[in-house]
């Protein structure tokens, strides 16, 4: 499971070659923050043909884990697209520090649009189309850096424009999208996915949660009064109505489906990968919690638009020949305001205030710490190399002195990283989300339910705990029956999607 995502693929297609029979089609479908527990926790309300169809059908992995500590979005999704760690694919949040070129980097942004540019790793998708020629790849998400990881450089790569709603791409990919998409884009097409009010899908007696903010919880009957809650969220423009409600999720479907008549997937022998990654199921988590009746009815709806998902794609390619892998990017934290306890987050613009004071008056006055983000800290080495200091016995300091903040689980030098081995605890989760060019001179790790904070942020993942490493996982369809696999699994073994057809 840690070998390296090249031969792993490879291996995975290789095997395909050999193989008498295997699927003309893998679906990958990627739910943004949706716990393990998710899957039995709403189970009494979910339909027959959509999660429960996955569930009482398919072969489920009860204890699927992410074997790291930097369990953000981008960096799941590599590791789910390449089969790789972090330590390996490189991507450890969505923007670090260059060193040698002494600039900031975002993980897309290059001269030919967004893009895969530092994406270290192959993916699935481009050792599809290497290996097998005639196949084809096709990658939707709401959000440009989630389709961008999870498709890599192989095939078509879509995802929904902030500005009108529209499905695009980059000049990285195509020079413009599809007739199709444009003629859907051009109609607004996906501004008839948003309603004009969010009503939870079932009575409210209903639903497991109670906690509601913006969704209103429908009566049973006229005598009993809907109820609407105090308000968290202020939806202004059609993006952020699309991506905060489900129906973000039911337009990433709905173009899936498109796509798969479009592009012909599952059409002949050479298999083809649909990679789908909801990104609305991660913003409606973060935002109202996972105790949140938001998120509770966000995946009813989900569990309906799966459905009739599940249903077009097994009728529209031959004799049913369709794999569907069905897991998370990540967990959630529980909400930081869920208990009684008097709510606290991690302040980070304070706490790079506070270090940088701290190497002031070690060192003397000076622009100390660079940037902080995604529990990382960069430091100034220029500075700390003009001082005549220790590069290693600064960041050692900085990160003893990080342990002394509240909210603080764990604190590591980068020097430590790269000339020790961990072989176990939170050090090792800790080393295997490390890329010593990209990671920041110290890594952290906060308290469990800790979060830092954010805009529209009542939960977040990226720590080493359950909540956040334990996902789902279900491969359902072609040569995947119905059995519970107890063992645990690392999830940087789904990405050789094809090898579990037997």
């Amino acid at each position: 499971m840690k070998h390296k995502i090249i031969l792993l693929a490879i291996a995975a297609f290789a095997a395909l070659e050999v193989s008498a029979a295997r699927p003309r089609l893998v679906v990958n479908i990627v739910v943004g923050s949706m716990r393990a527990e998710d899957l039995s926790r709403y189970a009494d309300n979910y339909g027959e043909g959509g999660l429960r169809r996955l569930i009482d059908g398919g072969t489920v992995f009860a204890d699927s884990r992410y074997d790291y500590q930097q369990t953000t979005t981008p960096v799941s999704l590599a590791t789910l697209s390449t089969g790789a760690m972090p330590s390996t694919h490189g991507v450890i949040g969505s923007r670090w520090r260059d060193y040698v070129a002494n600039e900031a980097v975002e993980l897309i942004a290059g001269r030919n649009g967004a893009g895969p540019y530092n994406l270290i790793a192959p993916t699935l998708s481009e050792a599809l189309l290497q290996h097998e020629p005639g196949s084809k790849a096709v990658t939707v998400a709401a959000e440009a850096t989630s389709a961008i990881v999870l498709g890599g450089r192989g095939g078509e790569v879509f995802w929904l424009d902030s500005a009108r709603c529209g499905w695009t791409t980059s000049p990285y990919y195509a020079a413009d999208v599809p007739e199709w998409v444009a003629r859907s884009n051009r109609e607004r097409y996906n501004l008839s996915y948003i309603a004009p009010e969010w009503r939870t899908l079932y009575e409210k007696g209903r639903y497991v949660n109670s906690r509601n903010w913006d969704v209103i919880l429908t009566g049973k009957n006229k005598k009993e009064k809907d109820e609407t809650g105090s308000g968290r969220l202020k939806l202004t423009t059609d993006f952020d109505r699309m991506l905060y409600t489900p129906a973000g999720n039911t337009a990433v479907f709905g173009f899936a489906k498109q796509a798969i008549a479009q592009f012909k997937l599952g059409t002949d022998g050479t298999p083809d990968l649909l990679n789908i990654c909801l990104d609305s199921s991660r913003r409606i988590s973060e935002a109202y919690g996972p105790e949140s009746v938001e998120a509770e009815d966000m995946y009813y709806r989900l569990d309906r638009d799966l459905a009739d998902f599940l249903t077009f794609v097994f009728a529209q390619v031959k004799n049913g020949e369709v794999l569907v892998v069905f897991t998370s990017d990540h967990g959630t934290s529980p909400s930081y305001d869920a208990t009684t306890e008097e709510p606290d987050r991690f302040n980070a613009r304070q706490f790079e205030v506070i270090v940088n004071g701290f190497l002031n008056v070690r060192y003397g006055t000076g622009d100390w710490v660079v940037t902080y983000g995604d529990k990382c800290i960069w430091l100034n080495h220029n500075l700390i190399y003009e001082r005549g200091l220790d590069l290693a016995d600064v960041q050692n300091e900085v990160a003893i002195f990080a342990m002394q903040f509240r909210g603080v689980s764990h604190a590591l030098s980068a020097t430590a990283m790269r000339t020790s081995y961990f072989g176990s605890g939170y050090a090792r989760k800790m080393q295997n989300s490390f890329y010593p060019r990209r990671s920041g001179d110290v890594i952290m790790n906060l308290m469990p339910g800790w979060t830092e904070e954010n805009d529209r942020c009542a939960s977040s993942s990226g720590s080493m705990y359950g909540y956040d490493t334990q996902v789902p996982l279900v491969f359902y369809g072609f040569g995947a029956g119905p059995l519970r696999v107890k063992r645990r699994v690392d999830m940087t073994a789904v990405a050789p999607l094809p090898l579990i057809h037997i």
